[in-house]
């Protein structure tokens, strides 16, 4: 299995990247997927999930800022981020698992991250 996460960068505050995941050896369209962000000082902390119906969650810093979406037929996932702040600034991690929940424990695979930084 394979994540693969890109669309990092340096951002601008209130900027609105979107990160990409792409995850090949799995049936994508069966998996929940996820990301993560660690921050420096912070634990990882979840930030969205969807699962194989489109639903989906989000933590609570996200208030209404960030978007989760799929491509199916890309096997791609994607996080597109509104009105960005320096502290969303943190490693962004793709994952692969069996539940719509936002605890590490039920997430199985993971991509090695692309980091977001924004700029104040």
């Amino acid at each position: 299995v394979q994540v693969v996460e890109s669309g990092g960068g340096l951002v601008q505050t209130g900027g609105s990247p979107r990160l990409s995941c792409t995850a090949s050896g799995v049936t994508f369209d069966e998996q929940c997927m996820a990301w993560f962000r660690l921050a420096l000082g912070k634990d990882r902390e979840g930030v969205a999930a969807i699962d194989s119906d489109a639903d989906r969650i989000y933590g609570t810093f996200v208030k209404g800022r960030f978007t989760i979406s799929r491509d199916n037929t890309k096997n791609t996932l994607y996080l597109q981020m509104n009105s960005l702040k320096p502290e969303d600034t943190a490693m962004y991690f793709c994952a692969a698992g069996r539940a719509l929940l936002l605890h590490q424990g039920y997430w199985d695979y993971w991509g090695q991250g692309t980091q977001v930084t924004v700029s104040s």
